[in-house]
């Protein structure tokens, strides 16, 4: 039994010198211990080391400027998906698309929807449409995203009264073309926001790509 109590201040010594070991793995000088307890614990793939991107209104990667407005387009995809038209988070033609021209009237002070309408361009009456553009007065936003057939219908007088909205490619648009754009009263063929694909280029069975525009359009003061 004499033996006990020196065995215990051995075990005590031995147990003493471990700890320091470990320690000194773990902390690795001053300063350094944080880092190496943290990857104990944190697994390569870990959320924590890659942070998740932030979209923005209408799922744009970066915020518009101040008196900007945030929109997105998305043309139909053939006959088979619908189009898109979301301004300030807002989607303008929810439950009112339709085959042919999808169009958005847009309060361009407020950023309000006014109105939103689709217009069958193979089978419906173009009269319909030149009703629906033929007063816009300016401070008038119009988005417009194609769905399946936007052009059969078109007239010299249509494609006219776009092209006093901004669109360069209402004159040559055709059969099944897949086309985006924002525009306004008094443009004159300038607006910087449109995209036109022709159906020359199949990327569907007879139908060409999906268009998607995004950016920000300035808000007009209402003394403007």
């Amino acid at each position: 039994m004499w033996l006990a109590g020196p065995l215990r201040i051995v075990a005590l010594v031995v147990t003493a010198g471990l700890t320091w070991i470990v320690v000194s793995i773990l902390l690795d000088g001053p300063g350094s211990g944080f880092p190496r307890i943290q990857q104990l614990f944190t697994s390569p793939g870990s959320s924590m080391s890659a942070p998740r991107a932030s979209t923005y209104k209408c799922g744009l990667p970066q915020p518009c400027p101040e008196q900007h407005l945030a929109f997105r387009i998305v043309s139909g995809a053939a006959n088979v998906i619908g189009p898109k038209i979301c301004l300030e988070d807002k989607i303008s033609v929810k439950g009112n698309m339709g085959r042919g021209l999808n169009i958005a009237l847009v309060n361009g002070v407020s950023g309000e929807l006014i109105e939103a309408r689709a217009f069958d361009m193979w089978a419906g009456d173009v009269n319909d449409l030149l009703k629906f553009i033929r007063p816009l007065h300016e401070g008038t936003l119009v988005f417009v995203a194609s769905y399946d057939d936007p052009a059969t219908k078109m007239n010299e007088e249509t494609r006219k009264l776009f092209g006093e909205l901004g669109s360069r490619n209402a004159k040559e648009l055709a059969f099944r073309d897949s086309w985006v754009f924002v525009g306004a009263k008094s443009v004159q063929n300038k607006s910087p926001f449109k995209q036109h694909v022709t159906n020359s280029k199949h990327k569907y069975e007879g139908w060409p790509e999906v268009l998607e525009m995004e950016g920000c359009i300035p808000q007009r003061s209402s003394a403007s």
